[in-house]
């Protein structure tokens, strides 16, 4: 079955950096586009990136410039490097296929401090 695990949150200072991964399995990855989205407690989930199978990649216009989202069909990975992480970047971050799955992973908290 489709499994997505999401690592590589923390707690950083503003202007920090974190490298998040999602490590895919149960389909055949290099197959799927692969985004990464990230939710706030009493709000929708929000698209964040995402990488084509072709390389391409689109972004929200709030990380732009800030997040890289990369992978690598060796290992059944998504990454999204965060630099210059803000406040409101804090929340819980998630990848999935597009088109997505019904099951998502637990995904990984993100806390940026001022």
């Amino acid at each position: 079955q489709v499994q997505l695990v999401e690592s590589g949150g923390g707690l950083v200072q503003a202007g920090g950096s974190l490298r998040l991964s999602c490590a895919a399995s149960g389909f055949t990855f290099s197959m799927y586009a692969m985004s990464w989205y990230r939710q706030v407690p009493g709000k929708e989930r929000e698209f964040v990136a995402r990488i084509n199978i072709s390389g391409s990649t689109a972004y929200v216009a709030s990380v732009k410039g800030r997040f890289t989202i990369s992978r690598d069909n060796a290992k059944n990975t998504v990454y999204l490097q965060m630099n210059s992480l803000k406040p409101e970047d804090t929340a819980v971050y998630y990848c999935n296929a597009r088109p997505e799955f019904s099951s998502w992973g637990q995904g990984t908290q993100v806390t940026v401090s001022s």
